[in-house]
């Protein structure tokens, strides 16, 4: 017997008793199969693949070669054309992994039908304990979040769109069967309004690999609601990401693939995709040791980046000259996703080594003339310390945008650092910041600007932090405005037509980063939004997008 969608459990036995075996994610992670042999002879054989034998053979090759762009000049125009970064030998499978989970059964008698349908379905889909969302708000952890709220009109309409979106993204897994032994658990990227697809065929724009957060926006909704759906899709992701999308052994341990075609097939290895800040969450709800094990892997992934250097190839960028024993790290891209490991080792052990090296990196930031703003620095490997060399200020829209403001607000708060509490607070208040007002405190160059409406979140915690209302009514103008991001919807946008369904200027990038800055402006600065305007669907409709976080 076969069909596309069984649960993944089979049985072997007599009237004396057998043998079950079943697969988690069994139809979701194809080509998996489950194998009887021998079930008419005295000795049977139960048989569960990961990989079905039936199958063509696991291609993990490359799936293209290098076509001329063996230098990095032919590299930086190809990626000027494809979005996805291409170098030799860097687009190797090398080192990433996957978990499967099996359950196995030992049973004194042959289950009847309705047993075996619930073993089925409870090891497809197992129960699982949640702790109530008043509970866990009550702890005051993982930063600024809150219940939901829809006392007013515009928090009930951005209560709303929370809800819509998981659920869009949840149906388009589905719909798009966004499946597969390495796929499942990953949505995709950048959404083709004309071709009515999300793009797969055109480089980079392919899938996510976590950028801009979806894992960060997907658990934090867990958290608030305890809904059913996020929590599974989160975990599916998490599975996913923290496995296949970074390396665990190798020359690029430690490190994650930006976005790609293949999972592994951007040259891009970085740490802001294997962040532990992704699987904190999971690890805290679930005390999952496999993911704690994940997260412990990331301690000293700091000393790959000796080898792998993320910016090799910047196009006219000029290098600064390091201080021995240092590398050039950015504060959010890099710095916060191994934070939030040290910080997880720390909590889970006591060990003070780890806040050490924490408190290192925040009065260290704090003391450069610019603190935050600087956006990069070297980094001392051993005593974990930013080097100060008089630099100027340099803003990201990236910076902020991979788990910095998360780990930041706890950070914050778990920790006595006032420097590096005043420089984040510089950075929060200035990165939207009106470009007379910015330009008045800090004179040329203003410099460009990014994902408005995410930074709106920024502003929002300054506000509340200050008790500053003028900014807090800022705040709410940035996330609102919709500029560079997804939006805020008066009503569900979503429109089916035949089996596509539609989400006017979808993106992932502005999704997740969407997400996020609703539910924290809603912790922030809910009486601002409250006096606020959200745009009508015509006004949304025309506005121009910037491009979503796009690297």
């Amino acid at each position: 017997m076969r069909g596309a969608r069984v649960p993944g459990l089979a049985y072997v036995g007599g009237p004396d008793g057998g043998v079950a075996i079943g697969q988690r994610y069994f139809w979701q992670r194809h080509p998996t199969a489950l194998h009887i042999d021998g079930a008419d002879r005295n000795a049977a054989r139960l048989t569960a693949w990961l990989w079905s034998p039936e199958a063509p053979a696991m291609d993990l090759r490359p799936y293209h070669g290098a076509m001329g762009m063996e230098g990095y000049a032919a590299q930086n125009e190809g990626l000027s054309v494809t979005y996805e970064d291409y170098e030799p030998g860097w687009d190797d499978a090398s080192g990433i992994a996957r978990t499967s989970e099996l359950t196995l059964w030992a049973l004194p008698a042959t289950p009847d039908t309705a047993t075996l349908a619930q073993m089925a379905k409870a090891q497809a889909t197992p129960p699982q304990l949640m702790a109530s969302p008043e509970h866990l708000h009550a702890a005051h952890v993982f930063g600024d979040w809150g219940l939901p709220d829809r006392s007013t009109p515009n928090r009930t309409a951005i209560e709303n769109q929370l809800d819509n979106l998981i659920d869009f993204y949840a149906g388009e897994v589905d719909r798009r069967s966004w499946y597969g032994f390495w796929n499942h658990g990953d949505i995709m990227h950048t959404y083709d309004s004309d071709r009515h697809r999300w793009r797969y065929d055109i480089g980079g724009f392919a899938w996510d690999n976590s950028e801009l957060s979806p894992d960060l926006w997907l658990w934090y909704s867990v958290l608030r609601t305890g809904n059913a759906q996020a929590f599974r899709f989160a975990e599916a992701m998490t599975r996913h990401t923290g496995e296949v999308d970074v390396y665990h052994g190798g020359r690029f341990a430690g490190m994650g693939t930006r976005h790609g075609v293949q999972h592994w097939s951007d040259s891009s290895k970085q740490p802001r995709v294997s962040n532990a800040s992704y699987r904190r969450i999971f690890y805290y709800l679930t005390a999952d040791e496999r993911v704690g094990d994940l997260m412990r892997d990331l301690l000293t992934s700091d000393q790959t980046l000796q080898q792998v250097e993320i910016g090799r190839k910047v196009p006219g960028a000029k290098k600064p000259i390091l201080p021995a024993g240092t590398i050039e790290m950015t504060f959010g891209t890099t710095w916060c996703p191994l934070a939030a490991a040290w910080l997880t080792e720390w909590e889970r052990t006591g060990d003070t080594r780890w806040h050490d090296r924490i408190v290192a990196g925040l009065d260290s930031i704090g003391r450069l003339p610019h603190g935050w703003m600087t956006g990069s620095a070297p980094f001392d490997l051993a005593s974990g310390r930013f080097v100060d060399q008089n630099r100027g200020i340099r803003l990201s829209h990236l910076n902020a945008v991979f788990g910095a403001v998360e780990v930041s607000s706890e950070l914050i708060r778990l920790l006595d650092v006032p420097r590096y509490r005043t420089a984040w607070l510089d950075y929060c208040r200035w990165y939207n910041a009106p470009q007379a007002d910015y330009l008045a405190k800090f004179g040329a160059p203003f410099g460009p600007r990014n994902l408005r409406e995410a930074h709106s979140r920024l502003t929002a915690y300054v506000a509340h932090e200050t008790q500053d209302a003028t900014l807090a009514a800022r705040a709410a103008g940035e996330f609102l405005s919709g500029d560079a991001g997804l939006g805020t919807w008066p009503s569900d946008p979503r429109h089916t037509e035949g089996h596509v369904t539609e989400w006017p200027g979808v993106s992932t990038n502005a999704s997740a980063q969407w997400g996020l800055a609703a539910i924290q402006c809603l912790t922030l600065i809910p009486e601002a939004l409250d006096r606020s305007t959200i745009q009508s669907p015509e006004e949304l409709g025309k506005r121009r997008l910037g491009d979503a976080g796009r690297d």
